[in-house]
Order: C-alpha cells, then structure tokens, then sequence
C-alpha cells in the first residue's frame, strides 16, 4: 500500500508553500506501510523562529484552498517544531537545530521518499553546503 491521491496531493501543495517561504531541505516521506494513522510526513526547516511560522502559516492557507484544516496544530507556542496533522499527512516545520538533532529522515529512513518537483524542494540547509 503507498500514499493515497489525497495524500499526494496534498503534500505536493504544502511543499509548493512551504518552498515559497523558504523553507529549507523540503522532504516527503510516504509512512503509509508503517502508520496506519497517516499516509505521509512532509519535514521543513527554517533557521529561525519567525520563518518556521511562516512557513505554518502559509501551508495552513494552501491547504484550506484545497478544503482542509488540520485536526491538531502542536508547538506554535516555541516556534521551534510545529506539527500540523491533516489525518493523510503530518507536516513537521522544525527550526534548523530540532531538525539536525531529531533526525526524523534518518528515523524513517525504510519509508520511501514521495518525489517533489524541484522548486518545492527548498534551499539546502546552510550545514548541508559545506558538506564536501
């Protein structure tokens, strides 16, 4: 079993707006062999707290043109990890040091990855450019 139309779909919206803030290191991860309550994680990083509310923000719009709010909003509070479940997908915001340090990529690493088109992809992370 992989990842739903819906699923897909969504993602490929909340990365499309997440990228349009900046997002960095946008990743889709499709969970669906090993979660029975999503299909699909989308990860973003910002390097600051005022940018991953940002990025909240405007997957939070994008998502409720295509009919759709999130059933739990966690974190806004700290601005560090913000998770927006949407029941077929979570979406995890994380500043750039949560998103080093919990590593959910490598957690989740069996899971196949869902291809985003290139410019939803965001920037690299800053530690992720001088990596040689």
């Amino acid at each position: 079993m992989t990842a739903t139309d819906r699923a897909r779909e969504l993602v490929l919206a909340a990365a499309a707006a997440a990228s349009e803030k900046l997002a960095t290191d946008v990743v889709a991860i499709d969970v669906s062999e090993q979660l029975v309550i999503t299909d699909a994680f989308l990860l973003a990083s910002a390097p600051n707290e005022r940018q991953v509310a940002s990025i909240v923000d405007a997957v939070q719009e994008r998502l409720l043109t295509l009919g759709t709010k999130p059933l739990r909003r966690e974190g806004e509070r700290d601005g560090r990890w913000v998770l927006l479940d949407y029941g077929q997908i979570v979406v995890h915001v994380q500043h750039d040091e949560e998103r080093i340090f919990y590593a959910l990529e490598r957690l989740w690493k069996d899971c196949p990855l869902i291809e985003l088109p290139a410019q939803s992809r965001g920037r690299p992370r800053e530690s992720d450019r001088y990596d040689a």
